[in-house]
């Protein structure tokens, strides 16, 4: 990674759902020592994330919050709708199609796509467009049969 360059990856889901694949990719962010932002597009978007962290394992959750809340600047994992980055994260996490903002303050961002959805997939081909245009540093993962990831571009 270039210094001061967000790294900006795509996941192209296709055989997992989004409430299948966030936990294991926070996971992964946490494991790492990065807090995160999962910004949503919606309220509804939120509060079913927000739930799925908490149940998503019979043995743990993920700890987090969601932004407008008590200590939210303290949490690990903040799910938000706003374009701020409250608790100084490292990692964001972009789905349902939200607004991606500004990426200057984060390491690496995550766009998170339904392939099975063509409004979502058209979505990302542009944005995809976009910030290749615009010199971002993009990498594009999707998942292979056996349902690894796997880079593609």
């Amino acid at each position: 990674m270039t210094a001061g360059k967000t790294e900006i990856w795509f996941y192209h889901l296709e055989r997992s759902s989004l409430d299948d694949v966030l936990p294991g990719l926070l996971e992964k962010t946490l494991d790492r020592g990065w807090r995160a932002v999962v910004r949503v597009s919606d309220g509804d978007s939120a509060t079913r994330i927000d739930e799925r962290l908490w149940t998503y394992r019979d043995d743990g959750f993920l700890p987090h919050g969601r932004s407008g809340e008590p200590h939210a600047e303290r949490q690990p994992i903040l799910v938000t709708e706003s374009l701020e980055n409250p608790n100084a994260a490292q990692a964001l996490f972009i789905v349902d199609g939200s607004e991606l903002g500004d990426t200057e303050a984060y390491d690496r961002c995550f766009i998170l796509f339904d392939g099975r959805d063509d409004t979502a997939l058209t979505g990302a081909r542009e944005r995809w467009k976009a910030l290749k245009a615009a010199g971002a540093d993009l990498a594009y993962w999707k998942q292979s049969p056996e349902g690894r990831w796997e880079k593609a571009a």
